[in-house]
């Protein structure tokens, strides 16, 4: 059911990446520290005027990875993973303008705790290299104004470690990226059209201050701004990777 508080009986430890294994979600229970940390705390977010970039593409991104931008395309969010095995990453809203592609919002988030790849599995704790468009969102939370379709549903997107503070609001607010997904479908929904071994359930979702299953992370302000910015009609999409294979 679409907007309301519907009750599902597919719980929010499908996202991520994760088949029902409850005990990461997203994030990491175990007594493993990761670098980074959460936005505001020593990895402040960037925000409010940053660079613009001015030419015909974002700046590090390489012509197999542009090739692959859809030619309608008015809105992207690029994701900078620092490295290839690396948690943390740079998430940059940049919109075009003209010719020229303007950087709007910059925050710092993180990815799978275990980098990136370009061949993404269930559980491999790596999130999928790649160029996904955006058509859905939804969360815990009821609809900031966001102008993609928004299912809200306290219950479909309940944290999966109940009893963690730190994962308390990871799924306040969750953009579907569309890897091994049914566009216009609620995120939660099950469906895997690749099956199930190619993982899915990926999401853009609330910073928690380390790595993920698979899914991005950005803090509470960048997720608002997203969704109150991202609009259908500019056909946004997700261009995401390590900054190396992002410039192949």
């Amino acid at each position: 059911m679409r907007r309301g508080g519907a009750r599902h009986a597919i719980p929010a430890a499908l996202a991520c990446g994760v088949l029902l294994a409850a005990t990461t979600a997203c994030g990491d229970t175990a007594d493993r520290a990761y670098p980074g940390g959460a936005p505001g705390i020593n990895n402040p977010a960037s925000s409010g005027s940053p660079r613009p970039a001015v030419g015909i593409r974002p700046p590090g991104l390489g012509d197999r990875m542009w090739k692959q931008v859809p030619a309608d395309t008015r809105q992207l969010v690029v994701v900078y993973g620092d490295s290839r095995d690396s948690p943390d990453s740079l998430v940059v809203l940049y919109e075009k303008r003209g010719t020229a592609w303007d950087a709007t919002g910059s925050w710092r988030g993180h990815n799978g705790r275990m980098g990136w790849t370009t061949e993404h599995r269930l559980d491999d704790e790596r999130s999928p290299v790649g160029v996904f468009t955006l058509t859905d969102a939804g969360g815990a939370l009821s609809d900031p104004g966001s102008r993609l379709e928004y299912w809200h549903d306290d219950n479909a997107f309940a944290p999966t470690i109940s009893d963690d503070e730190a994962h308390a609001h990871d799924f306040d607010y969750v953009i579907a990226i569309n890897y091994n997904r049914l566009k216009g479908a609620p995120p939660y929904d099950w469906n895997r059209p690749e099956g199930v071994e190619k993982g899915g359930g990926i999401w853009l979702h609330l910073d928690h201050g380390d790595g993920t299953s698979a899914c991005v992370t950005v803090p509470e302000s960048g997720m608002k701004t997203l969704l109150r910015t991202l609009d259908p009609a500019r056909h946004p999409v997700v261009v995401m990777g390590d900054r190396d294979r992002l410039k192949s």
